[in-house]
Order: C-alpha cells, then structure tokens, then sequence
C-alpha cells in the first residue's frame, strides 16, 4: 500500500523533509521549527484504494477493512454457483492407521488448510519511522495485522479431476528451477487423478504461433527434467493479444492453466484471468514467480534466486583470483538485475571478497571526488588490488539510452560492464597508475543452470501449491513465500511496481559493512 503523510503546517521547507522507504509505504517526515505553540497537525494516509485518516479513531478497522477486501483472492465461484466436491488429494493410501481405544484403525492425519488459515506478511513492529528499513503505515508506526490466504491443499475442490485438462506455460527469460516446477505440477495434478495435462511450447507463443503444437506430459516423461536446466517446454517473450489467447484457451478446453514468470508474465496471466472472467469460463489461472532478480513484490523470494547468487559467486570468487594475482589488479563482474540489485547485494555478501557493489537503486558517480574512480585507486594503493560487483541496471543515469525494448517491452539496458572497464583502464592510463583489469559478464551463465537445493525445496512447494490452488477454485493467484510461509496472493497485489532493494534497510548496510565502500553520490534513491 502506497502511503504519503500529508501534513498542514507550512513550516517545513522542502530541505527539512525527509523521506524513509518500505515496500508498503513511503512516510514523509517533516520536522517543524520551534514555537511556544505548535502548529496544528492533521495526518492523512493516501492511496488510490482507501483514504486513512489518522486522528480517526477508527482507521485501524478501515485499513484491514480495505487490505482483506484487496487480498482477498478471487474465485471460479464468483461468476459459477457451484457446489464443492470432496477432495481426491489424499495421503492416507500411504499411512498406517493408528489404532483406537477400542483396538479399530483410525487415522488422526489432519494434512489439509482451512479456508480460513492465514498467515502475517509482516512480523517486525518497528518502533520509529527512523528505524533501519522502518515500514510504517502511520506517523506512530502502529501496529497493524496483515493477513495473507495460507496456501495448502483443502479438504474440497470445485473440479472433477477425471474431467480437467490442465495446461503449463513457462515465459520471458530461463531461471533455474523452471523443470522442477513443471515436474511437480505434473506430479501433483496426476496425484490428484488428472489424465490429460499438457504443455505450452515457448511461452505465450505456443498459443497461437502456426506449428507449435502442445505437449503431453506425465509423471514418466517429467521424471528427470529437473537434473537439467532450461525449460523442458521452452520459452519466449511476448506474446498475441489476451483475447486470442483465451480463444485458444477455450478452443482447447483448458480448464487449468498455470503460468511460470516474473512481473511481466504474471501481468499477462492476471490479463488471461479477467478475460476469462468476462467470458465466463470456468477457467482456474495461478501463477508461479519466476525471476532471478528477486524482483516481485511481497515475496520472500522467487525460484531461481538462490542458485543465479550462487553461480554469481562463483563469478565473483574468479574474479577476486584474477585480481588478487595480478599486479594492481581489478575484478569487475556484471550481474543480472534489470530493476533491482539483489543479485548484486547478496552475491557480494555470500562471496566476502568484493570491495564496491553498485545497485541501481542507489546513484553513484565515476569520476571526481568521492567517485568510484578515486575509491579505486585509494585500494590499488593501501590493498594492491580490489573487486567490483555493478547490477546490469546500475549507473543508466551516466550511459546514453537507446529507448529500444525487447518482446516483452522491457527497456534494453546500456551496457555498463563496458561502460566502467573502459572508464577504469582510461582512468589509470591517464593518472600513469599500472592497472590490470578483468571483466567478467557471467549473465547466461547464472541462468541456464539447474537448480540448486534451496532452489529445488521452493519449486517443489510452489509447484505443488499452485496445483492445490487451481483445485480450490482460485483463480488470478499466485503460489509464493511470505515471511518464511506458503501463501496465495492476488496477482493484481504483486504487478503494481517491481520490487526493489531499500537503502535504508539492514540488508543493504550490511552489504556496506561487508565492502566498507564509501557514500559515492551522498544521496538515497527514492523507492517507489
């Protein structure tokens, strides 16, 4: 929830406010000049949902009024009357009844999810507005519940399994990870009794492109594509028009689609759900975030995250070896992060050998005093060599831009890798300092491998949630992680904005604390 503080005193001038970041609200805090009698105060929360009054006794209950009417998620039994079913999702067959008082079998297993469980977004009650990475909806930083739907099979569905025909798309770019969530897709929907299940060739594409045609999968064909990276279905970017990827959809008879991607995708898949809606169809779309930016909102983090920090650590430990053995030498990596810079952060901080990390989310200058130019050679001469982390959208501020985009509508990026290892080599030539440098772009590298096992446990889970999703009813979902648990959020919650690193938040000091690099702008990026 995008929040301001609006405040009636003109006392304050635009130098004396200070804005403080979190990924729910921006709080502007303005500091008054003194005087015997404080000007009145009268605080406002805004957002284009709900208008929050603060001195509104009540504007607990309008809050949560308004945040469980947006989180709730929406349902095939919104436009269908119909009746539940009892679930053929069941573990029993592979129990051991216990045994009752009276000696017969009896099986005490409660594996299901009430309808009602929820889980809390957030669980830090900050106490100031001014704590580091302080998310407050209010001047007092109140404590305020937020309550997510908790994902997990229910004991009643809204399909006969018998009947479904459940599709499987992967789009825009590879992320490790893909193969173990069409496998447990697979895996879980057969659990459930479903036959006829299919894949969509190259994203949105195999929709409507002449010669793609679908796929059959099953538990014997998916097997063993999760010891591969890449997308056992293949992928692409872009795609038709919504309405002629419903017109397949329902020429098809898909009752089932789950759609694997990141911001984009899942925009297209919260597209797909409402012409569905509009059409009345009897169509269950839940997605599956897939980004190795890490870049969705309000999740803990996305499939594939884990194993790309791991391989860019692997870039980064080459690069520290090639420094560390040349005379004045210079590491320089470029990782992935087209609007964010968690790759970039926790690469740098799982690694321990880099000295700058550049993030786009805070400006940076090259040259001049306290530019990364001159921190350079203040470490080529106390340490005899450094290493530099840049996220691929770092520093656009300083390239010139083309304004051209990919298939998906994503801006293409000048490449700063290039842009600082030619910056760098001219910077010591013209100071007649020796400098050896070594650029490393491990960009398709970190993308294209399997997953690793943080990796492989998130997939497994998300897969088989989306699957449980679908089953329940819910449709324009997505099966993510939310403070550590497995929930179901409104895909229109999740596509607001990109999310992006706060450089107020404890993550990125402690980064700071790792590389003891300097302010290089003397300014904080506003985070929206």
């Amino acid at each position: 929830m995008a929040v301001a503080l609006k405040t009636s005193s003109s006392l304050c001038s635009s130098q004396q406010q200070q804005w403080l970041y979190g990924s729910l609200s921006n709080v502007k805090q303005c500091k008054s000049k003194k005087i015997n009698k404080p000007a009145p105060l009268v605080v406002k929360a805004t957002s284009s949902k709900v208008e929050l009054d603060f001195n509104d006794p009540s504007w607990k209950h309008k809050f949560q009024e308004d945040w469980d009417k947006r989180f709730n998620l929406p349902s095939i039994t919104d436009i269908y009357d119909l009746k539940p079913r009892p679930t053929t999702f069941s573990l029993n067959k592979n129990r051991t009844p216990t045994g009752g008082e009276n000696g017969t079998p009896m099986d005490m297993w409660n594996g299901y999810v009430n309808n009602d469980d929820r889980a809390l977004l957030k669980v830090i009650k900050y106490s100031s507005p001014t704590s580091a990475g302080a998310e407050c909806i209010d001047p007092d930083c109140s404590w305020v519940e937020q309550w997510v739907h908790r994902a997990g099979p229910r004991k009643e569905i809204y399909y006969e399994p018998e009947e479904v025909k459940a599709a499987i798309v992967t789009c825009g770019g590879l992320c490790p990870g893909l193969n173990d969530v069409i496998r447990q897709i697979v895996f879980t929907l057969e659990t459930y009794g479903v036959k006829n299940i299919v894949g969509i060739p190259f994203g949105y594409r195999g929709f409507f492109e002449k010669g793609l045609k679908e796929m059959p999968l099953s538990r014997g064909l998916v097997e063993n594509i999760n010891l591969n990276g890449g997308s056992f279905l293949g992928v692409s970017r872009g795609g038709a028009k919504t309405s002629e990827i419903v017109d397949s959809i329902q020429a098809r008879r898909i009752d089932m689609l789950f759609v694997l991607g990141g911001n984009g995708t899942h925009a297209g898949a919260n597209a797909i759900h409402e012409e569905c809606r509009k059409r009345k169809l009897k169509v269950s779309v839940v997605a599956v975030p897939k980004t190795i930016d890490n870049d969705i909102l309000l999740m803990d983090k996305t499939f594939g995250f884990d194993t790309a920090v791991e391989e860019a650590q692997r870039a980064i430990n080459s690069a520290y070896i090639e420094a560390r053995s040349a005379y004045h030498g210079i590491g320089l990596v470029k990782l992935m992060g087209r609007s964010s810079g968690f790759i970039a952060m926790h690469a740098s901080l799982s690694s321990g050998q880099v000295d700058v990390c550049l993030i786009p989310e805070v400006p940076f200058k090259l040259d001049g005093e306290c530019g990364v130019l001159q921190h350079l050679d203040h470490l080529l001469h106390t340490k005899g060599f450094c290493v530099v982390c840049v996220a691929e959208a770092a520093g656009q501020d300083l390239l010139q831009t083309s304004g051209a985009t990919d298939a998906s509508g994503n801006v293409i990026f000048s490449d700063i890798g290039v842009h600082m290892q030619q910056k760098i080599k001219m910077h010591f030539k013209d100071i007649g300092v020796a400098a050896d440098v070594k650029y490393i772009d491990p960009t398709y590298m970190v993308r294209a491998c399997r997953a690793n096992a943080s990796d492989a446990i998130l997939c497994t889970v998300l897969g088989q949630n989306a699957v449980h999703g679908a089953f329940a009813g819910f449709s324009g979902i997505t099966s993510c992680i939310c403070n550590t648990h497995y929930v179901y959020l409104p895909i229109t919650e999740v596509i607001t904005a990109p999310k992006r690193v706060n450089p107020n938040s404890r993550m990125w000091h402690r980064c700071l604390t790792s590389t003891g690099q300097p302010d290089f702008h003397g300014a904080v990026a506003s985070i929206v």
